[in-house]
């Protein structure tokens, strides 16, 4: 059985006006999976919130004591150009990082071997000691650490239109994770997109990219590291912003898209790790899109 991990917290988590990364992509993507009745063949799990100690397993103590004491009481404050902070935003946060871990337990212990996290704000773009595009907290990367309590080898495969900058400075080092990030090239976050190490691959897509191109990139330079890696559970960074649709990119994936890469993960999973896969939302800004295809993501999961 597959769990859906998701919660009200995730829709208090505030943002300016207007900002792409708002609660509805919550409301839109729960909303469709009642829609279609996807939703009911789930397990739903309420996930609780992640300790202040796993967060710092992953980043610095003095950033997440940082966000901690900057927290308002009222209002917004801007952490960058692109990512803010409200009074529900940590809640938010390490309930994001809270549901990612949790469905780890859920995979290890044979309960649930694979998971969709349908949860905010994302996390890939956290680096160890700063938030980042829309993100606070890298919850793939503490569930990661949180797996590799019990586990050798993990693998997060992140195919988000935008490089996970974040999971890939933290795990650069690691050979114990493998790290495969696809992206459109040259383009957000600029920053960890060329690191040069065993377990680190990089996938950059020029603008314009479609299905072809994508789902070629990905065959050639995944399926070699995930066999020589063979890891004994794989995390996804599940972005849906490489859509045709979507208004802050310029990929041109279509909804089957994210059907096979699904499939082609889940293929991976049953091959290298026991069928054990855990999935985390990321990215996807058209609304429509994205409940589509998160839609047919879980569905794939089931």
């Amino acid at each position: 059985m597959t769990a859906l991990l998701t919660h009200p917290d995730f829709l208090l988590h505030e943002t300016p006006h207007n900002h792409p990364e708002s609660s509805e992509r919550i409301r839109s993507v729960i909303q469709h999976l009642k829609s279609t009745g996807i939703i009911d063949e789930a397990t739903p799990i309420a996930p609780d919130l992640a300790s202040l100690e796993s967060l710092a397993s992953v980043h610095a103590k003095d950033y997440v004591d940082q966000i901690e004491r900057a927290l308002p009481s009222v209002g917004m404050l801007r952490i960058d150009a692109d990512t803010s902070i409200g009074p529900n935003s940590l809640n938010a946060a390490r309930r994001s990082a809270g549901a990612v871990v949790r469905a780890v337990d859920e995979a290890l212990s044979g309960n649930h071997p694979k998971s969709f996290c349908v949860v905010r704000p994302p996390g890939h773009h956290a680096e160890s000691s700063q938030g980042m595009g829309f993100c606070l907290f890298n919850s793939v990367a503490v569930a990661a650490q949180h797996a590799l309590q019990t586990l050798d080898r993990v693998a997060i495969l992140d195919f988000d239109v935008h490089h996970g900058n974040g999971t890939v400075e933290m795990f650069a080092d690691r050979p114990e994770v493998l790290v495969c990030s696809s992206f459109q090239f040259p383009f957000y976050p600029y920053r960890y997109q060329d690191v040069d190490s065993p377990n680190i691959v990089n996938t950059p897509l020029p603008a314009g990219s479609g299905s072809r191109d994508f789902r070629k990139a990905i065959e050639e330079d995944w399926t070699r590291p995930l066999e020589n890696h063979r890891p004994q559970l794989i995390l996804v960074s599940a972005g849906f912003d490489a859509h045709e649709d979507d208004p802050l990119a310029q990929l041109m994936l279509e909804d089957d898209d994210f059907r096979w890469i699904t499939n082609w993960i889940c293929e991976m999973a049953a091959t290298h790790s026991e069928g054990r896969l855990v999935s985390t939302l990321e990215g996807g800004y058209d609304l429509s899109a994205l409940a589509r295809c998160a839609a047919i993501h879980l569905e794939c999961l089931l």
